[in-house]
C-alpha cells in the first residue's frame, strides 16, 4: 500500500470513531453461555449467536455520481453548452481514497436528488486494468455497501418470507425473501448462504438501475441519465464490488462500520493492483484510443449516443471489455499505452453463484421492480405481459434485449445521412 493511501486509511479511521453508522456488539444466548463455561470442543463463533442481536441497518440511501463512459467529455446544460469546460472523469491509482459506507454524495427524493455533500473524499473515477478494464469505483462501492446491508438483514430472517425495501428508481424496488426449511443447515452454513445471496441480490440491484436510467429515470431532476444506461463498464465494476463485499463478510470484517471501512479500503486496493490498475496517464491514453468506437468526444452530456458502445448481457457472469491491441497500435497513443500490451492482458470473468448448499438461490429471495405511471410509456415497445405488473430479476435480460434493439435503430438512423 502506498503512502499516501495509508495516511488515508488512518484518516479514515479517526473519522470513522467520531460518526459510526453500526456497532456490533452480539449478545450470546444460553447455548453460547454454556459452550463457552462447560468446556465444549466446539468454540463459538460469531454465526452461533443470536441473528436478532448482530446490526441491522437499511440499504443505503444515498448514490455516488457515477462516471459517463469517457474522458473530458463537453457538456451541456439543455440545449446550451457550457464552453470551455471538460468534464474529467479518471483517477489515479495512488489517488483512491479511503471508502465509507453510504458515501454517497446525494439523497433519493420523490423528485430528484438533494445534496448532502458532508461525506469525506473516496476521489471517485474511472481507472483502467489489464484484467478488468474500465472500472467505475463508485459503482464498485454502491454495490459493496449494499451488500453489507443486504446481508445483515436477511441474516436475521434466513428461512422467513419478508421483504426489503431498496429506493424506488421507475416504481417500487424491493428484495422478497422466500420461507424455506433452514434446519439442517449450520450456523456458518446459514452465515454462507446470507452472504451468497446478498451479494447476487445487491448486484441485481445495480442492473436494476441500468434498466431504469434506459427507461428515463433521472437521479438528479432535469439531467437525464440515458447516456450511461448500459455503459460498458458499469455492471462488471458493481458485480467486483458485491464480490469484494462477499469475501468481507465471510471473513467476519464487517461487523462494525469502521472495520468495513477499512477492510473494503484495503481490499479495494489490492483488488485493482490484482488486476493491473494503470496509471492515469495510461488510462487518458486509452479512452483516446476507443474515441469514435466506444464513446464519441463529440457529442456533449447528456447526449445518449456519446456512449457508442453498450453492455446488455445482464445476469451472473460478467465479461470485461478490454481496449485491443490492434485498435490501440493503430492510433496516435500508442507510446503511452504500448507497455500495457506487453502484460498479462487477458479478461477476468467474474460470476456470483446461482447454487449453495444445494438449494437454488433465486428459488430463496428475487429483486422486484415495478413501473409507475409516470414511466410506462418508456415501455411501450415491450409486451406489457413482461412489466405491468412488475418483474423480477429473471426478467432483465428480456427487458435489456428491447433496450438493444432500440438502440440498434436509433443508431442506425443516426449513421445514415
Amino acid at each position: 500500500m502506498t503512502t499516501s493511501r495509508l495516511f488515508l486509511l488512518t484518516t479514515l479511521f479517526i473519522a470513522g470513531c467520531a460518526s459510526p453508522t453500526w456497532q456490533g456488539h452480539p449478545k450470546p444466548d444460553e447455548s453460547a453461555i454454556s459452550r463457552a463455561l462447560n468446556g465444549s470442543d466446539q468454540p463459538v463463533a460469531i454465526w452461533d449467536l443470536p441473528p436478532e442481536s448482530l446490526p441491522s441497518f437499511p440499504v443505503p440511501q444515498n448514490v455516488r455520481p457515477c462516471c459517463a463512459f469517457g474522458n473530458l467529455q463537453k457538456v451541456k446544460v439543455g440545449p446550451v453548452p457550457i464552453p470551455l469546460f471538460r468534464l474529467g472523469n479518471t483517477v489515479a491509482p495512488n489517488k483512491v481514497g479511503p471508502h465509507r459506507f453510504d458515501g454517497g454524495t446525494f439523497n433519493y427524493t420523490s423528485s430528484g436528488m438533494s445534496g448532502n455533500n458532508n461525506r469525506g473524499s473516496e476521489n471517485n473515477g474511472v481507472l483502467y486494468t489489464a484484467r478488468g478494464g474500465f472500472i467505475d469505483l463508485a459503482h464498485v462501492r454502491d454495490t459493496a455497501d449494499d451488500t453489507v446491508a443486504l446481508f445483515f438483514q436477511i441474516f436475521r430472517k434466513l428461512g422467513e418470507a419478508h421483504i426489503i425495501e431498496v429506493p424506488d428508481e421507475i416504481g417500487r424496488r424491493y428484495v422478497r425473501m422466500h420461507a424455506f426449511d433452514v434446519s439442517e443447515l449450520s450456523g456458518q452454513e446459514r452465515w454462507q448462504l446470507s452472504a451468497a445471496l446478498a451479494a447476487r441480490l445487491a448486484y441485481f440491484k445495480a442492473e436494476s438501475h441500468e434498466i431504469a436510467q434506459w427507461h428515463n429515470y433521472a437521479s438528479f431532476a432535469g439531467w437525464p441519465e440515458t447516456v450511461s444506461a448500459f455503459s460498458p463498464e458499469d455492471l462488471y465494476s458493481n458485480m467486483l464490488g458485491a464480490k469484494l463485499t462477499m469475501a468481507l463478510i465471510n471473513a467476519q470484517l464487517v461487523l462494525n462500520d469502521q472495520l468495513y471501512n477499512q477492510s473494503l479500503t484495503v481490499w479495494l486496493d489490492a483488488t485493482l493492483e490484482w488486476l493491473g490498475e494503470v496509471d492515469k496517464k495510461t488510462t487518458n491514453a486509452l479512452f483516446d484510443v476507443v474515441d469514435g468506437h466506444w464513446w464519441d468526444s463529440t457529442r456533449p452530456i447528456p447526449d445518449k449516443f456519446m456512449v457508442l458502445k453498450r453492455h446488455y448481457g445482464l445476469g451472473d457472469r460478467q465479461l470485461p471489455y478490454l481496449v485491443p491491441e490492434s485498435m490501440a497500435a493503430d492510433h496516435s497513443a500508442w507510446p503511452k499505452v504500448a507497455a500495457l500490451y506487453r502484460k498479462p492482458n487477458t479478461p477476468h470473468s467474474l460470476h456470483l453463484t446461482d447454487t449453495l448448499f444445494g438449494l437454488a438461490l433465486d428459488d430463496l429471495g428475487e429483486l422486484v421492480m415495478e413501473v409507475s405511471d409516470g414511466y410506462a410509456a418508456s415501455f411501450a415497445d415491450i409486451p406489457e405481459s413482461l412489466w405491468r405488473d412488475g418483474f423480477t430479476h429473471r426478467e432483465f435480460s428480456e427487458i435489456a434485449s428491447y433496450a438493444a434493439q432500440a438502440d440498434a435503430i436509433q443508431l442506425e438512423a443516426l449513421s445514415t445521412p
